[in-house]
């Protein structure tokens, strides 16, 4: 089988090139970063794994992110449909926004570009659909090794565990006891990506990827915090973060499960 993955080089991608080259040698992996002026080749190819974005919620040049998330995601997928090539790709649970009905069917509320180009991509797939198998995921909150080169955008695990072991310090937002959140595994979100192509699931469309849980920012804070000896500290909540950030997230997984035929 060949493979094209994008965005190799970033969190997600990384895993999931490393979780296919340790899979089987008799695929052909294949991976890009993005570059403008320099498109993949998308003919002859199984699948493409579509993870490469700018996935900074804070960034706000919206041209460079809409270049880049949404026209080469657009140009990808009709490449795809062209060339009779399968399709995965990364959406994101920033779609909900402050919503607190977490199915795919229901209403999005989209607070930053990042968020706004992941919708505009669903929003085109879905008005455009392919003969393909085409998946999109729903990321929610992602957490694992390798991101550190996220800085402030990695999971509250990576950047506890840095703070503490060179600190000896976590810094919380004022009321983090508050806001809770699904935190997902990546390797989770590589197990559902290989499970659709393993069962070769025929299906199109949108899947949440989570735990269906949510926990509080103090319950990733205080293990890490006894385990290296670090201290909790409480700062102000940023202004320029009130108007996006999600106090609230939990995935609802029944369409996944029912997809995959997984037990609750």
């Amino acid at each position: 089988m060949k493979i094209l993955i994008t965005g190799n080089r970033g969190f997600i991608g990384s895993h999931i090139e490393r979780f296919w080259r340790k899979l089987s040698t008799e695929n052909e992996i294949y991976t890009y970063e993005w570059q403008e002026r320099q498109l993949p080749r998308i003919e002859g190819l199984d699948w493409v794994i579509h993870c490469g974005a700018i996935s900074s919620t804070t960034e706000r040049d919206v041209a460079r992110v809409m270049r880049q998330n949404y026209d080469f995601s657009v140009w990808l997928y009709e490449e795809c449909r062209k060339h009779d090539v399968d399709l995965q790709w990364s959406s994101s649970a920033s779609i909900y926004g402050l919503g607190t009905n977490f199915q795919e069917t229901a209403a999005v509320d989209p607070r930053s570009p990042y968020a706004w180009s992941k919708y505009l991509f669903e929003h085109y797939v879905e008005k455009n659909p392919t003969h393909r198998r085409c998946h999109g995921f729903r990321y929610f909150n992602v957490y694992g090794d390798n991101e550190t080169h996220k800085g402030t955008q990695a999971s509250p695990h990576s950047q506890f565990t840095l703070q503490a072991q060179t600190q000896g310090i976590n810094s919380e937002f004022e009321g983090s006891e508050r806001y809770r959140r699904d935190f997902v595994s990546v390797d989770t979100v590589v197990g559902v990506h290989f499970q659709f192509i393993q069962k070769e699931i025929d299906e199109n469309g949108i899947w949440n990827i989570g735990t269906g849980t949510a926990q509080s920012f103090m319950d990733i804070a205080r293990p890490i915090a006894n385990q290296y000896g670090a201290l909790i500290e409480q700062i102000p909540f940023p202004e320029h973060l009130s108007y996006s950030y999600q106090k609230y997230t939990c995935a609802d997984l029944t369409k996944l499960q029912q997809t995959l035929q997984l037990d609750k």
